[in-house]
């Protein structure tokens, strides 16, 4: 087993329980696992040795919230928001239409390519969602196709009605005939619970159901307007809630809630709901930025992700999104930072909580959790912000593997 020693460290922020930041540290990788964190004075040997040279290291990006098995173009869409057309679900026909008329050979290669990008860009953990294909054959394939892919994959079957099918038995294939297909490639099953898109009592039936099936819960909600998408979260104890741009007292004060009995990260038994704000979609449609702010200072959880869709946001850059949490959302370097990367694993159930030696963990550094990490070409983290839009990865690793 290979050991790698990295030193001279200028930042290493760790996101884990103490959530330290250090300096002139080092992290010695063996591996898939971190074996070692410390004062550059005091590290083991290893195998090989790389020079930090004064450069920061966090821990790789957690995208929570993408979509990206598809194909076909939406410029014009964009174009056309650009130019003062409100945004409306129904663009997703469009991919929906290009995706079918792929083929297997080509999602896949799509696929991989948006992976990578991801990867170049410092993510080292990312989820994606079904919900371009809105049939049985088509969901089936998109699971199947991202399931050797991404690491962690959601059904969307309720993204979107399509044309000329009743709702109601569009959301009866939903909850039966199309969970029963994609059920051995996925972990989740999320729902569009927005105007335009699914109503409170269709989105009901679609949590019940993927809770029945015993996948894990997720939910689209609040990003036209305020409505039933956060309250429908919690009370089914749903992992994420993705979008919240709209919310009232009464949802902020929900999503609070539902992290009253938490004890922080090594308590998984009294998780909450993940308010997962998704700020590259928010600027491309035009929405209010979600209130990051305020839920955090309300004791809520918070994710960043980038939403990642040929629609909405075409882009996989996690840099972007912390760069935008912190110039326009109110938070901190720190907090913009942890939202990105151990809030994203809060809301994918791989924190450190899952497990005693956090052998699972990813979105934090610490002794045993697996070694994805991320070196700046800048002395700290904070050059995400002061220097937004330039290219500041300058390495990356995954599961003890450089990448980049």
């Amino acid at each position: 087993m290979t050991s790698t020693l990295i030193t001279n460290i200028g930042e290493l922020m760790t996101q884990d329980l103490e959530r330290r930041v250090l300096h002139g540290a080092a992290v010695v990788l063996e591996g898939e696992r971190i074996s070692w964190i410390g004062d550059t004075a005091a590290a083991p040997a290893a195998d090989q040795q790389i020079d930090a040279d004064g450069r920061a290291v966090l821990p790789g990006w957690v995208d929570s919230h993408t979509h990206l098995v598809f194909a076909g173009d939406r410029t014009a869409e964009f174009e056309a928001r650009m130019a003062g057309e409100s945004y409306a679900a129904g663009g997703i026909a469009v991919t929906t239409g290009a995706t079918r008329e792929a083929s297997d050979y080509d999602l896949t290669r799509l696929l991989l390519g948006r992976v990578a990008e991801a990867a170049a860009g410092g993510t080292t953990y990312l989820e994606t969602k079904t919900g371009y294909g809105l049939d049985v054959e088509h969901e089936t394939r998109s699971a199947r196709i991202a399931s050797g892919v991404a690491d962690q994959v959601t059904y969307l079957g309720a993204h979107l009605v399509p044309a000329g099918m009743d709702p109601d038995e569009y959301t009866d294939l939903v909850c039966g005939p199309m969970l029963n297909a994609v059920r051995p490639y996925v972990q989740w099953a999320d729902v569009f619970c927005e105007r335009g898109a699914f109503t409170e009592e269709q989105s009901r039936r679609v949590l019940t159901a993927a809770r029945d099936a015993g996948l894990g819960l997720r939910v689209h909600g609040n990003q036209l307007g305020t409505g039933p998408g956060v309250r429908l979260a919690v009370e089914f104890g749903a992992a994420s809630v993705d979008h919240v741009n709209y919310l009232d007292d009464d949802d902020v004060e929900a999503l609070a809630g539902s992290w009253a009995a938490w004890n922080g990260p090594a308590d998984a038994r009294s998780q909450g709901t993940v308010a997962t704000c998704l700020p590259a979609c928010d600027l491309s449609t035009r929405q209010p930025l979600a209130p990051a702010r305020r839920l955090l200072d309300a004791g809520v959880q918070v994710a960043l992700a980038s939403n990642c869709n040929p629609g909405t946001s075409y882009t996989s850059s996690m840099n972007y999104c912390v760069t935008t949490a912190v110039l326009q959302m109110g938070l901190s370097v720190g907090e913009a930072v942890r939202a990105a990367t151990f809030g994203g694993a809060l809301s994918l159930g791989k924190h450190v909580g899952q497990d005693t030696e956090g052998k699972r963990a990813v979105g934090s550094l610490a002794v045993g959790h697996r070694a994805d990490l991320q070196m700046l070409n800048a002395p700290s983290a904070t050059h995400l912000a002061y220097r937004p839009g330039m290219p500041l990865t300058q390495a990356v690793w995954r599961a003890g593997e450089r990448i980049v």
